[in-house]
């Protein structure tokens, strides 16, 4: 279940993760949001 929330970021993680965003969009040729990529990023380090 995915649940609504506001967080700020700092300017060079968000360039990050939205180069992350762009080569997995060119890797599967289909739409990644950015909200994806946010969580799947803080589910590998929190692991």
């Amino acid at each position: 279940m995915s649940e609504r929330l506001t967080v700020m970021l700092n300017s060079d993680i968000t360039k990050k993760l939205r180069a992350l965003q762009a080569k997995k969009i060119k890797e599967t040729s289909s739409t990644v949001s950015f909200s994806r990529i946010v969580n799947e990023v803080l589910e590998k380090g929190l692991k």
